[in-house]
């Protein structure tokens, strides 16, 4: 069973780099696919993937989330989750757009930032149907991934909300690019 998960992971992550280095939409330019030497990541780490209850908050509040271009985005702040990472409790928030959506984003930092992993942070996307089962979520950080500002320059990213910098370590998922963040193409 291990073996199949290490096998889907990679399977994933094979498949974000040819969109990548192929596709008109990929956040590398067009005239740097052909360069495009691919992405880094952690060795999959089972220990990594929790399942865990969302702890709703009852009346979820707006929190203003600054990005990468100096601008603002509204969130909903709607649960966290309590996860056992490195012997220590962490609380991590999840976050909705809108309140009718069938998805989480779980934006975080951690101790590998700056360092091994993108500085500004990752994310995670957690979809219903996906990602949840009898009333748990779960939450693999091997999926962990840079938002498309950390390749280029022209898009706009929202900032992790410091209630989500954690005081551990999240040695899974995506690496930092080991390029710089790519112009946008003219």
């Amino acid at each position: 069973m291990a073996h199949e998960y290490e096998e889907h992971v990679r399977e994933q992550r094979q498949q974000k780099e040819e969109y990548f280095a192929e596709s008109p939409r990929s956040p590398i330019p067009r005239s740097a696919q052909a360069d495009f030497a691919g992405l880094e990541y952690f060795p999959v780490d089972p220990s990594m993937r929790f399942e865990a209850e969302l702890h709703e908050h009852a009346d979820p509040e707006s929190l203003t989330v600054e990005t990468t271009a100096g601008n603002a985005q509204e969130y909903l702040r709607w649960g966290e989750f309590h996860l056992e990472i490195e012997g220590e409790t962490v609380t991590i928030q999840a976050y909705k757009g809108d309140p009718s959506e069938d998805r989480l984003w779980v934006p975080f930092r951690d101790e590998t930032n700056s360092e091994e992993t993108y500085g500004a942070g990752r994310y995670l996307d957690l979809e219903r149907d996906r990602h949840y089962e009898d009333g748990t979520w779960l939450i693999d950080f091997n999926m962990a991934y840079n938002p498309t500002c950390a390749y280029n320059e022209a898009y706009e990213c929202p900032l992790i909300p410091t209630e989500n910098w954690l005081d551990v370590r999240i040695e899974a998922g995506e690496k930092a690019y080991p390029d710089e963040p790519h112009a946008p193409d003219r």
